[in-house]
């Protein structure tokens, strides 16, 4: 009895342990990222809350997982705001982003080439600019 106790109470403080050490994920809009050089790593873009703005393939625009049209962008009042474009993505599309994230400090996320070839999951990198109004 005594050895079945000792392997509870093992049992239930590595089940503990590794809840304490899970990592949250973020829900988004998976794109195929275009690899930039100069881009340096970008942590905070995995934090609970930053306000990711992605682009697909297919010309789509989403806030998180919500889809949104260009111009609702504007409202947002983030003090920075990610976006991540898929390579393939009409660039009149990108561009109509960037026209509505006007006078924000917006991060173009994209992938280092160390981490291109990576499958799974890796840091987000990126290049930061300002949109002028």
């Amino acid at each position: 009895m005594k050895s079945l106790r000792n392997a509870y109470l093992l049992g239930s403080i590595l089940l503990w342990g590794a809840g304490a050490q899970k990592a949250v994920l973020t829900q988004g809009v998976s794109v195929q990222m275009p690899v930039a050089s100069h881009a340096v790593e970008m942590r905070a873009a995995d934090e609970p809350n930053a306000k990711v703005v992605a682009i697909t393939a297919e010309g789509k625009v989403y806030v998180g997982i919500k889809t949104t049209e260009p111009d609702a962008l504007s409202s947002l009042t983030e003090a920075t705001i990610y976006l991540k474009a898929d390579s393939r993505a009409p660039y009149q599309k990108v561009l109509a982003v960037l026209d509505a994230l006007r006078g924000k400090s917006v991060v173009l996320l994209t992938a280092s080439p160390e981490n291109a070839a990576k499958q799974g999951m890796v840091s987000p990198y990126g290049v930061k600019l300002i949109v002028p109004r």
